[in-house]
């Protein structure tokens, strides 16, 4: 199953490792430090250029991780991504 992250965004739910809310996970100096490390390697990918929300931190084996950054809510995120279900 594929997660719309917002824009022409998709991603396999598989290789979502976390959703997360921007504005209260950025409270903590490490996931501050997780994303400006992801910046300056150049992991970031910015869904939209609306105000952000979110971001999801994806990965597939072999590969460098990914984290998306939306403008949709982490709760949206989640409800799509079918977690339950």
């Amino acid at each position: 199953m594929y997660i719309h992250l917002g824009q022409n965004t998709v991603v396999p739910s598989s290789e979502i490792v976390g959703i997360f809310d921007l504005e209260s996970s950025t409270i903590s100096k490490h996931t501050r430090k997780f994303l400006n490390g992801a910046e300056k390697r150049g992991e970031v990918i910015t869904v939209s250029y609306e105000l952000p929300k979110s971001f999801a931190v994806c990965h597939k084996k072999g590969e460098k991780q990914k984290v998306y950054i939306s403008q949709l809510a982490s709760s949206t995120l989640f409800k799509r991504s079918n977690f339950f279900g």
